[in-house]
């Protein structure tokens, strides 16, 4: 790589915004971050100000420079992640959004959601996209936009409405209206993208009355992609050379660029990304979704996806609303006083359960209470807990991909428990990698970025991967089948618990 060269990683997170910048040997030089602020206009709606999120994401950009010294012509590549399923619907002419950013999070389609799970469509969905009719993905909630906003479908249909998730929004207005593109990793979770043929669907586009013309160009997550106008860093172009969802991007900041690498980031909730080559595992009934990891250089990866909702929040749950401690940091020292949770099993379905279950039925559960139990029982079991999750998800992927998990690689704020590393380990038979750099979405976005601007290749981001501290199993076979059994009678009691 240039030793001249830097990356600066723009990552667009629910909450906040963040720039990074990575030097010639991917050390990070500094980090710029901001909050942006959520709205709540009605119950299980989420939003944000669209505007903000691009104006906050330039000034972190602007003052991590600042901070450092470093001048716009010594950036070789600007790389993108974000917050994937989030969007925004804009007027082309004015540049500005025509309703908020609909966020993720947001549940306003779920009766529509159900509804669509019943039918025939709901297997169509599956088949082509590899994601399950859910409101987390955006495709029904830009047709609901397109249903509310006045004179929005006549406008998209004649392209002055554009579409786009925050990475094409940002490239929109970084780039003066010049690039309305988003990448392969992006588009894969809009139910709109058909991750065979690698085009937005028609079929799809019908039935949730979207039209061709308001959506973006669909290009590589890697290369020369598009250009700042150069207003914005003083008068000096800036490539962008790299984009990709946060998970997928985490995905290649860790390195897993081989079939059957496995990643977990573990924070408020846990995502895990198994790389399964360019062949999309056929679709089936088990609770995985199938998504577009990255193409670079025409080249196409894809991977299975499992969504643990508490992970990080479980901790905070015992933290804030039962008192067990005072801080993250110390449940691992009380979990540790006991050599085992004297047979009390915590399934955190706060808001029900996510793969392999799918249901939002669920409802947390603390089960197995003794007289002999007490608070360090019931804190080690929390904290267990996120462990067997991430094994529900581990045990059915190496299933529906017939490959064998050899390590796997961990990330996000739950990382820093020991407690719960080592136990992911006994309770998986695999070794736990955590990386030397943590910050690994923007990591993967500054790897795409700098093979996107031809300083470096896959070979040479290799070498700048390296572990700070692993964990291997120590629990036998059969005690490890015993509590994962045991963990999943647990989890069957808390199933199918709430009625509406």
């Amino acid at each position: 790589m240039n030793e001249q060269a830097y990356i600066l990683a723009f990552d667009q997170g629910t909450t906040s915004c963040r720039s990074i910048l990575f030097d010639s040997k991917f050390s990070i030089v500094d980090i710029s971050q901001l909050e942006i602020e959520q709205h709540y206009p009605h119950d299980a709606w989420v939003e944000q100000d669209a505007e903000e999120i691009y104006q906050t994401q330039v000034k972190t950009a602007h003052d991590v420079l600042q901070k450092t010294g470093v001048k716009p012509s010594e950036v070789a590549g600007i790389g993108i992640t974000n917050q994937r399923e989030s969007f925004v619907v804009w007027d082309k002419h004015t540049g500005k959004p025509v309703h908020p950013c609909i966020v993720w999070q947001d549940r306003r389609t779920a009766t529509k959601c159900d509804a669509m799970a019943k039918q025939e469509i709901s297997h169509i969905i599956r088949r082509k996209t590899g994601l399950l009719s859910d409101p987390y993905f955006s495709g029904t909630k830009l047709q609901w936009l397109l249903e509310h906003v006045l004179g929005a479908k006549g406008k998209a249909e004649n392209g002055d409405y554009l579409f786009g998730t925050i990475d094409t929004w940002l490239i929109w207005k970084l780039s003066g209206g010049k690039f309305h593109i988003t990448d392969v990793s992006n588009a894969s979770r809009t139910l709109l993208f058909n991750i065979h043929t690698l085009d937005w669907d028609d079929e799809l586009m019908e039935y949730f009355d979207v039209p061709r013309a308001m959506l973006p160009r669909v290009v590589d997550s890697s290369g020369q992609l598009a250009k700042t106008q150069p207003s914005i860093f003083g008068g000096v172009p800036i490539p962008i050379t790299g984009i990709a969802g946060d998970q997928q991007s985490a995905l290649y900041g860790q390195i897993c660029h081989q079939p059957g690498m496995v990643k977990n980031t573990c924070g408020t909730g846990a995502f895990v990304l198994m790389n399964v080559g360019n062949r999309c595992p056929v679709t089936q009934d088990d609770g995985l979704l199938r998504t577009v990891a990255w193409r670079i250089n025409g080249k196409l990866t894809y991977a299975l996806e499992g969504s643990v909702f508490f992970a990080g929040a479980t901790i905070k749950w015992m933290q804030k609303n039962l008192q067990l401690f005072n801080s993250p940091q110390e449940s691992e020292e009380i979990a540790a006083s006991v050599p085992d949770t004297a047979g009390v099993y915590f399934v955190p379905a706060f808001a029900g359960l996510g793969t392999p279950y799918w249901d939002p039925g669920a409802r947390g559960t603390i089960i197995g209470l003794t007289q002999a139990a007490g608070k360090a029982h019931v804190v080690r079991a929390g904290l267990e807990s996120l462990a067997y999750q991430v094994q529900d998800v581990i045990q059915i992927m190496q299933k529906t991909s017939d490959l064998k998990v050899v390590d796997l690689r961990v990330d996000g704020g739950v990382s820093e428990n020991k407690f719960f590393l080592q136990f992911l380990s006994d309770i998986s038979g695999v070794k736990v990698i955590k990386p030397e750099i943590t910050e690994t979405t923007a990591l993967g976005a500054a790897f795409l970025a700098a093979q996107g601007s031809d300083i470096c290749n896959e070979d040479d981001i290799n070498r700048y991967w390296s572990a700070s501290l692993s964990y291997i199993p120590h629990m036998s076979e059969s005690k490890r089948n015993f509590l994962h059994n045991q963990w999943k009678r647990a989890v069957e009691r808390s199933r199918r618990w709430y009625v509406e």
